[in-house]
């Protein structure tokens, strides 16, 4: 049995949108993969670090929600994964957003991830997908974040080749 589930992409450190892209390309042995446009946001944590791209991948994968994420952190380390501080800047950063319809709660694995429905870099790409997606009951485009978001298309649904 199959689940969607989406996953978060985001990289300020490097060669960002080939870290992404390449990401994207390494998600594809997990299930069938789409891609929202890719975006620009300024940083959430401290503000003296360049800029994020950002997108958002839907993998529909047979994967359960901590095999996947196993995977997920397997991906960022075999790219080179630098965090050099909380919220600061990092060359890959993988986020298992939401898992079907699932709510999941342990010491590794919080879904749907903490404080989604605040970050427009999460909800905006998240609504490329699908712009009926909900989360507990809550419409995604009804989201107040998005009334004042941040965030530059830097490219349409054509920058990786999946």
């Amino acid at each position: 049995m199959s689940t969607v589930t989406y996953i978060g992409l985001g990289s300020n450190l490097g060669d960002s949108k080939q870290l992404l892209a390449d990401a994207v390309q390494q998600l594809k042995q997990f299930g069938a993969v789409k891609v929202s446009k890719l975006y620009r946001s300024p940083p959430m944590g401290p503000q003296d670090q360049p800029y994020y791209f950002n997108a958002v991948a839907q993998l529909v994968t047979a994967l359960a929600p901590l095999a996947l994420l196993d995977e997920l952190q397997k991906i960022e380390n075999e790219s080179g994964r630098v965090r050099l501080r909380h919220w600061g800047e990092r060359t890959l950063d993988l986020d298992l957003i939401l898992y079907g319809e699932e709510n999941i709660q342990n010491e590794r694995l919080t879904v749907p991830h903490v404080g989604m429905m605040e970050r427009d870099f999460v909800l905006v790409p998240l609504l490329d997908l699908d712009a009926s997606l909900q989360v507990n009951g809550q419409q995604i485009k009804d989201s107040d974040v998005l009334k004042h978001t941040t965030l530059t298309v830097l490219a349409d649904e054509s920058w990786v080749n999946i």
